[in-house]
């Protein structure tokens, strides 16, 4: 029982600030980040386990959008290409590892808000729920966007072959797939970050209003170089949601600024 204690209190000692005004030391912070990342990555690890033992039933719903798009081709078969023994094992753990951060992804945005709340203000720290909420389903509709775009973006992919064979190997269309689905979700926590710089104050509504010309033309460029495929689909179809949302968190960030105002003038009224 005395070592039970003891450990209790070296943990308790532990997750107490270094500084007697609360503030958290480097170390206390890179403690933090590591067990965060510990437990995210544990997250994915189990999950990826789960994906694992149904590998082979997710296979056949992975290359449904590339048999789709082979359909509207002169290709004659949807079936990938696997060029050494050691592949399809690899392809096996590569996939389990991809599905699994995304099953993982509530508690991977969970343990993020944990990292950044001890820097918040009681207030502020009420908008975990709303945050990790918000992250995942934004991260969801990105990587849903990205999945039924996926037909016509190989579509297009494959028509440049023109009339030549193309031999897809699995490992590549299962990185293209996945960075697709990647940079789609990512892309779609872009209104969240902006949303929280302007609630911070880091930027004001009226400014990102005032450049929103210059602001469409750099949405659009970024997202030509962070689309691995290239082609116009992608770009559009990321494009438009990203412009749509860069206009929604200026008037979203104005409610609630505006809101804000008017609470703290009837504090200070009725004070």
């Amino acid at each position: 029982m005395t070592r039970i204690a003891n450990f209790r209190a070296m943990r308790q000692q532990r997750r107490r600030p270094s500084s007697p005004d609360g503030a958290m030391s480097l170390m206390d912070h890179l403690r933090e980040l590591r067990n965060r990342i510990f437990k995210s990555a544990l997250a994915v690890f189990v999950a990826g386990i789960g994906v694992y033992f149904v590998y082979h039933r997710l296979y056949d719903v992975l290359v449904e959008p590339y048999c789709e798009a082979i359909k509207n081709t002169a290709q004659e078969s949807c079936k990938l290409l696997y060029t050494d023994p050691v592949s399809p094992f690899a392809m096996q753990l590569r996939v389990s590892a991809y599905v699994g951060i995304l099953i993982a992804l509530p508690v991977i945005f969970w343990q993020l808000w944990r990292f950044v709340a001890p820097g918040l203000y009681q207030k502020e720290k009420r908008y975990a729920i709303a945050f990790v909420a918000s992250s995942v389903v934004l991260f969801l509709l990105g990587a849903a966007l990205a999945w039924y775009s996926l037909p016509k973006i190989f579509e297009w992919l494959v028509d440049q072959a023109g009339d030549a064979l193309v031999q897809t190997k699995v490992d590549e269309y299962m990185s293209l797939l996945a960075l697709m689905v990647f940079a789609f979700g990512l892309s779609f926590e872009f209104p969240l970050v902006l949303l929280a710089l302007q609630l911070m104050g880091v930027v004001s509504p009226d400014t990102l209003a005032g450049v929103r010309r210059h602001a469409i033309v750099g949405i659009v460029a970024v997202v030509a170089i962070v689309t691995p495929g290239g082609d116009p689909v992608s770009l559009f179809a990321l494009s438009i949601p990203l412009c749509i949302f860069y206009e929604a968190s200026i008037w979203i960030a104005r409610l609630m600024l505006g809101r804000r105002a008017k609470n703290r003038e009837a504090t200070d009224t009725a004070a």
